[in-house]
């Protein structure tokens, strides 16, 4: 943390009696404020701490400084453990504590610190009810701080119903005119804790506590529910070390799990990147399937048409070449009987006219002198197709020549006599 010169204010009046945080509320802003000194001054070892007392006893009976800005530690926690209860309830129409008045002690007081480098801040311990003090002048009061370069942060213990309005009015108007505008930084915070839950276990997790500067609305009104649990969620925050005890060693846990829950995050966030790119990438696998197959249903598709196409093309064609035989077969069985008619006919004759020729040849050969022989005849008639020697025209023929044949052997017989 930076170098930072911080003032304290507890209230003791004697509303810090009360028993509603335990054990009272003056020992539960204590236990608070001594965990805050030791924040304050073991981050920065330049840093210095004060410490006032907003009653007193004596004449005045108003704030008191107990220690001027200092590192010394054990001047420190003296004070904050010797602050005795003092003050009245309400006297002369005034509240047992003035805010106004202390915060204008503890800017007085920064002002003379020693060391001049460095921020200067205020951290106000509210307990008692603010009923008498009007909020212009709380108004008023965080000006003067802007004014000054002061920071303030606001503890609410108690009372909660009638302080937190006003109280918020001093933190705005020392955040400046900006601290309404959503997102704008503020440096100054309000944390509000309600009855019965432990101060130090809220403000361990508050900007007061971490030092850094909270967004519009960051103020840890709503924290208090949050640390409600007791200390038990607290030493968790902390690996089980209480950081009233061993603030450095609570840190560093601390420290060292935020590390490893992002060390955590970052893996997860990794897991989820890469899973997120498998389910992009079986997406794009999917689809190029999905593609693949339409493509293939397309060729098979046109595949199976045109086989169905071929298919019927063959059939026609299969059909036209029946057809075409068939009438070829049938002309040509028309042909042919026309042909074999023809030819009986055609054969006939020349079958006679083959054998007056050879009965005609017999007749100049010398070899026929005998006569013709009529088995012979008769086998050479019955080798030709179409030819019946049966057939009475044929034997007529045949008889006739046989006849010519014996009476020219027997005139030749007579002349060779």
């Amino acid at each position: 943390m930076p170098l930072e010169s911080c003032m304290i204010l507890l209230d003791n009046s004697e509303f810090m009696r009360n028993g509603d945080y335990i054990p009272t509320r003056l020992e539960a802003q204590s236990d608070a404020a001594n965990m805050i000194v030791n924040q304050k001054t073991q981050s920065n070892p330049e840093s210095t701490v004060g410490v006032i007392a907003m009653s007193s006893s004596g004449p005045s009976s108003g704030a008191e400084l107990l220690v001027s800005p200092t590192d010394d530690l054990g001047k420190i926690l003296s004070a904050l453990h010797g602050v005795p209860f003092c003050g009245e309830m309400v006297r002369n129409g005034k509240d047992a504590v003035d805010i106004a008045a202390s915060v204008q002690v503890a800017t007085l007081a920064l002002k003379h610190r020693r060391n001049k480098n460095g921020a200067q801040r205020i951290v106000l311990f509210v307990g008692s009810p603010l009923t008498c003090a009007e909020a212009r002048s709380f108004i008023k009061a965080g000006k003067q701080l802007k004014k000054n370069n002061v920071f303030i942060d606001v503890i609410a213990m108690g009372e909660l119903g009638d302080n937190e309005p006003k109280l918020r009015e001093l933190v705005d108007a020392a955040n400046g005119s900006n601290a309404n505008e959503e997102g704008a930084e503020r440096n100054c915070h309000l944390v509000t804790i309600p009855a019965g839950v432990l101060p130090s276990d809220v403000l361990i997790t508050s900007p007061i506590f971490r030092g850094d500067a909270a967004p519009m609305g960051g103020d840890m009104g709503g924290a208090a529910a949050a640390g409600g649990g007791g200390g038990g969620d607290t030493f968790a925050q902390y690996g089980g070390v209480d950081p009233n005890m061993d603030p450095e060693l609570a840190m560093a846990l601390r420290v060292s799990m935020e590390e490893e829950r992002a060390r955590q995050e970052r893996v997860s966030a990794a897991a989820a990147e890469s899973n997120q790119e498998e389910k992009s990438g079986d997406g794009e696998d999917d689809a190029a399937a999905a593609n693949n197959a339409e493509s293939m249903e397309g060729i098979t598709a046109g595949v199976e048409n045109d086989e169905d196409a071929l298919l019927q093309q063959a059939l026609a064609m299969s059909m036209a070449e029946n057809q075409a035989s068939s009438t070829t077969e049938e002309t040509t069985a028309a042909a042919g009987e026309s042909t074999a008619m023809d030819m009986g006919d055609d054969d006939d004759d020349a079958a006679m006219q083959m054998a007056l020729a050879m009965s005609m040849q017999g007749e100049s050969e010398e070899k026929t002198d005998a006569g013709l022989d009529p088995a012979f005849v008769n086998q050479l008639l019955g080798s030709l197709p179409g030819v019946n020697p049966d057939d009475p025209a044929i034997q007529e023929a045949l008889r006739k020549a046989k006849d010519e044949s014996e009476k020219k052997g027997d005139e030749k017989e007579d002349k060779e006599e």
